[in-house]
């Protein structure tokens, strides 16, 4: 899928109305609304903020990413609404939030995500991400799934 990726403000109504749309899937995918440990992203604390939008306009992805260390960083809200899912449209923004990361200095992308999302475990791992140990507020959280990948120079602009 032909989309295209930039970085917007973390409280523009896209971006608000897609974090707010992977919060809802998640919601019902766990029974709850407390299935993320640690502190909830916001514009405070994720550094960037993207949204991948088709040729006519529509928002139809989001991911961000939030400083841990000055090289490193974790991965927040990447989604995708599930119409576009399986098109590319993840990739992208996983490739551009890798090549934003790299040119700031970051050689350290980690994740979280849960053991009621194995569609998400199967794209990170297809996409070179490695599991590790569950890390910071992940650290003993059983539906937690964590990973990471060090970053090379991008492979495309």
């Amino acid at each position: 899928m032909d989309v295209l990726v930039t970085a917007e403000p973390w409280n523009a109504p896209d971006a608000a109305r897609l974090r707010a749309a992977q919060r809802a899937e998640l919601d019902s995918r766990y029974g709850c609304d407390d299935h993320e440990p640690g502190t909830t992203p916001s514009a405070d604390d994720v550094a960037v903020f993207v949204v991948a939008r088709q040729p006519d306009g529509a928002a139809v992805g989001c991911g961000g990413l939030r400083m841990l260390a000055p090289d490193t960083a974790e991965i927040k809200r990447m989604y995708v609404i599930p119409a576009h899912r399986g098109t590319g449209v993840a990739t992208a923004i996983l490739r551009d939030l890798e090549a934003r990361a790299y040119h700031v200095g970051i050689r350290q992308l980690v994740l979280e995500t849960g053991t009621l999302q194995p569609e998400a475990v199967r794209f990170y791992q297809r996409e070179g991400y490695d599991p590790i140990p569950n890390f910071g507020p992940y650290v003993g959280a059983t539906q937690s799934v964590c990973f990471a990948r060090t970053l090379g120079p991008p492979t495309h602009p």
